[in-house]
């Protein structure tokens, strides 16, 4: 079943949703990108993984309370001594757990084996202020744009910091965007290419730099993104009766619902 959306599906941000999302996205780009690269190339998937600290459980700790309520009164001489219970102070338990966040590697295939050009498709991780998976995100992208390889930064994601390498403020003066693409290629360190998409657009044909005078290999976006929506059988998963995590504008609001009701998914 394809999306009802004409390009990204907003019901897929939250991170119910994002992270089956997201291997399925990379999984056919590397597809996609395979499919076609001239046979020098190919495309490869790689992962980063770090541990992020979760919040499992917070409650008050009653149990204190209760076992200084259960002793006994201690005597001393005379004197009879009961203990004020304490207040209970809250518990926070937080448990690392593993993330593993895939990538694509266009390479060469020759003894170098050399990485041509970096495809990042970012997670909610990447754009969480004082998470661990931002720290490395913008550890990596520093190391790339000083690097000699391409490095093309997917975002489609409308909640979180600005995290593609473009600076937020030169692109605001150019537009507007609830999605974005960007690249940096290795050819010039202060130039960056950038694709603005709003939630009624088309996902863009994005280019993929390949290595000397080889051609950009152009990379469609929403066929990859139609490709990974029916992998994984979303239409038949999302509660399009339900509002979007996160919340549209009012304006696109209005919009997603009159979609929703033309498409059968919502009642009329």
């Amino acid at each position: 079943m394809p999306g009802p959306f004409p390009g990204m599906d907003p019901f897929l941000e939250s991170s119910d949703w994002w992270r089956g999302a997201h291997h399925l996205l990379i999984a056919k780009t590397a597809e996609v990108l395979n499919a076609a690269l001239p046979e020098r190339y190919f495309a490869r998937i790689d992962k980063t993984v770090y541990e992020e600290m979760e919040r499992r459980h917070v409650y008050p700790d009653l149990s204190i309370v209760d076992q200084v309520r259960e002793r006994k009164a201690r005597t001393y001489g005379s004197r009879t001594a009961v203990d004020d219970p304490p207040d209970p102070p809250g518990i926070l338990v937080v448990e690392p757990i593993e993330m593993q966040q895939g990538f694509i590697e266009i390479r060469t295939i020759d003894s170098d084996d050399r990485i041509i050009t970096v495809i990042e498709l970012l997670s909610h991780s990447n754009k969480s202020s004082g998470s661990v998976g931002r720290k490395k995100y913008k550890q990596k992208q520093e190391e790339m744009l000083a690097g000699d390889g391409n490095f093309l930064e997917i975002d489609l994601l409308r909640r979180g910091l600005h995290t593609v390498a473009a600076p937020e403020h030169e692109l605001l003066e150019r537009g507007v965007w609830d999605y974005l693409v960007c690249l940096h290629r290795a050819t010039n360190r202060y130039k960056f290419e950038y694709w603005m998409i709003g939630l009624r657009d088309r996902l863009p044909r994005v280019v993929v730099p390949l290595e000397g005078d080889d051609p950009d290999q152009t990379l469609d976006l929403q066929k990859v993104f139609d490709a990974a929506f029916e992998a994984g059988a979303f239409g038949r998963q999302l509660r399009y009766e339900r509002e979007p995590v996160p919340p549209l504008s009012p304006a696109d609001t209005a919009w997603a619902d009159e979609l929703l009701r033309s498409k059968g998914l919502r009642p009329a």
